[in-house]
């Protein structure tokens, strides 16, 4: 096992979806009945998720919708994957690393809507957290930082003294455009990130003097940060 890596920061940005919780099921089983109901390529149209908004998701599968029927779309995911909780379950660690954060030092930035979030969070037995940037609240999904840069202004931190915790690429891209630092949870190394683990048991924090300091324990795969990239 590799030495753990000490980092510190002002506050910890979290995607939700596959960073904090497993919803693979939920959200396959909705995605491949949209898939159906428009006749599409399932493996395309699951290619097409991670990271991104249901909204811009829509749009790009289903180029000549017009506004009101991408908007009435949506409206469709969302009432499904609402009632599709029942699999949802926290990622490895990810209760211990929260309740270990006051609740001013972390944030939670993603593609789902509030009430998606909410639920989601709630079958996983985890904390809400005071501060979420949810689909709703930008004007721009990821790759765009803008969530991750809303979320430090209303934490009141700097974001370049955030860590960003992501799973996918489009997230890891968003996170390191934003000025944060990323770390990649379980990730595809197709974007850099000084840090990568396998899930969030890797990460332990202990708060001191209003900063957080983390012990990190690099994946297997990925056993020295990434170079060229700030630390």
């Amino acid at each position: 096992m590799t030495s753990p890596h000490a980092v510190t920061a002002r506050a910890l940005l979290f995607d939700m979806d596959g960073t904090l919780v497993d919803s693979a099921d939920s959200i396959d089983r909705v995605w491949r009945e949209f898939a159906a109901r428009h006749r599409l390529d399932p493996s395309t149209v699951l290619a097409a998720l991670p990271g991104r908004t249901a909204h811009d998701i829509v749009s790009g599968l289903l180029p000549a919708a017009g506004s009101l029927d991408v908007t009435a779309e949506v409206t469709w995911i969302r009432a499904r994957e609402e009632a599709t909780t029942d699999t949802v379950t926290e990622i490895p660690g990810a209760r211990r690393l929260l309740t270990s954060l006051p609740a001013h030092t972390w944030a939670v930035v993603t593609s789902a809507s509030r009430t998606m979030t909410e639920r989601r969070l709630t079958a996983a037995g985890l904390p809400l957290p005071a501060v979420t940037v949810c689909a709703d609240d930008v004007r721009a999904g990821k790759p765009d930082p803008e969530g991750f840069r809303t979320a430090a202004r209303l934490l009141g931190v700097d974001i370049a003294d955030c860590l960003v915790f992501e799973d996918s690429a489009p997230g890891l891209l968003a996170a390191r455009r934003s000025g944060g630092t990323p770390v990649a949870v379980a990730a595809p190394g197709t974007e850099p990130a000084p840090y990568r683990v396998d899930d969030l048991t890797a990460v332990t924090a202990h708060v001191r003097d209003g900063r957080i300091r983390l012990e990190i324990r690099q994946s297997r795969a990925h056993p020295e940060p990434a170079q060229g990239v700030r630390l």
